[in-house]
């Protein structure tokens, strides 16, 4: 049995489940005499992954013409979507713009099959920031919480405000606030800083004040500084990062959540899956400069999560992530990040991210050890032999043919 805090292996365990909850972890004497046993001999169990930054709703890589589409259209994609984090050993996801009530009561009820959904609701962004998809030639544009689109538009202290009560009033797990542009945006530059001191801070007193935090995007350490002094509780990416922010990353004990994966196979396979050429070119901008940004934040002892930002069909890049962030951390640093760090960054510490008594009953089963060899998580059709999510079965490849009953 992995402890992902610990960094230990501990053999011969048996975990006993009731419903979605473990109630008990011990040794090989373990028995309720009406419990299904499940023999995992052989194999190592750990806590199921979580992600920090995801778009379940990001169904193309090219966010303006998906803000036109039906959002039934967009919902059926999207329950694809999550079925494949599912089957890639994620329990647990943090959508980090898009998705709402409507998708997590979907996977919570077994409509769609997938992770259970912390959401944020609709990104906050400010004209012409990185959540307008509207290009130049466009005035027109339709605020209805139902468009497909990721991210909804504000400027203005009152108007920040209105719009994180309303993320806030349909459920929102946190507020999601645009800190400098992106790449994926048609009219702003990546080392743009956006939204005011202000503003920042309006949005951070309404997530306080409701017992929730705001995550900001922000690329360059000009744009991060700012959202961090205004209590901004994670960034998101941070590619263009210097010295400058990891001192208040530690005073304030923010969160750091890189999303490697995507700037990767943006520049690949961005352009197959609808990423328009202006955007594509912004890649570059950030591509090369992510694992210096992540070396920083880890040799400084910030606090780091899983995240991983994929759109459209580069969804399967999703554990490409671990490779990455192997070239800088060691194994068991990035099985952190997606089990016990990410359960803190979001407030679940004790239920998500550990295999103990309390916690949810997300499980994977996996040959090999993954605190030493990050393919053992990246490479699931090799590696990985059982998924359960909620204390159900929803990935089962174990092999019972060479396995003597327990």
């Amino acid at each position: 049995m992995l402890d992902p805090r610990r960094e230990t292996l501990t053999p011969d365990r048996s975990v006993h489940v009731v419903g979605e909850t473990i109630v008990e972890v011990g040794g090989p004497g373990l028995r309720d005499p009406g419990a299904e046993v499940v023999d995992l001999r052989g194999l190592t169990l750990m806590p199921g992954l979580i992600d920090c930054h995801v778009h379940v709703l990001a169904v193309t890589a090219d966010l303006a013409a998906q803000a036109e589409w039906s959002p039934h259209y967009v919902a059926a994609r999207a329950s694809r979507v999550l079925r494949g984090m599912l089957d890639r050993g994620f329990t647990t996801v943090r959508d980090a713009a898009g998705a709402d009530h409507g998708i997590a009561a979907a996977v919570e009820e077994g409509y769609f099959e997938g992770p259970r959904v912390i959401f944020g609701g609709k990104a906050l962004s400010q004209t012409g920031g990185h959540g307008d998809v509207r290009g130049p030639g466009r005035v027109a544009y339709d605020p209805h919480w139902c468009c497909a689109t990721l991210s909804t538009i504000c400027d203005g202290v009152p108007e920040v405000r209105r719009a994180a009560r309303e993320q806030i009033r349909r459920g929102a797990h946190h507020v999601k606030l645009m800190l400098s542009g992106g790449v994926a945006s048609p009219t702003d530059r990546v080392d743009s800083t956006q939204f005011s001191r202000e503003e920042i801070r309006a949005a951070v007193e309404e997530a306080e004040a409701a017992n929730r935090y705001v995550a900001g995007h922000a690329y360059t350490s000009r744009a991060i500084n700012r959202g961090l002094e205004c209590g901004v509780r994670s960034i998101e990416h941070g590619n263009l990062m210097d010295e400058s922010s990891i001192p208040l990353f530690l005073e304030r004990g923010a969160f750091y959540v890189p999303t490697l994966t995507t700037y990767a196979a943006l520049a690949e396979v961005g352009r197959e899956h609808g990423l328009p050429e202006p955007s594509w070119r912004k890649v570059f901008d950030v591509l090369d400069s992510g694992l210096h940004a992540l070396e920083l934040a880890h040799r400084a002892g910030v606090k780091i999560a899983y995240g991983t930002d994929l759109l459209g069909g580069m969804h399967r890049y999703q554990l490409n992530e671990f490779r990455i962030r192997r070239q800088v951390q060691s194994a068991a640093d990035v099985v952190r990040a997606a089990t016990t760090t990410a359960a803190e960054l979001l407030g679940l510490e004790g239920r998500l991210g550990v295999v103990e008594a309390g916690a949810c009953a997300d499980l994977l089963a996996v040959e090999g050890n993954p605190l030493e060899e990050v393919e053992v998580l990246a490479d699931p059709e090799r590696y990985l032999r059982l998924v359960v999510q909620r204390g159900r079965v929803v990935r089962d490849r174990l092999d019972r043919t060479a396995r003597t009953p327990a």
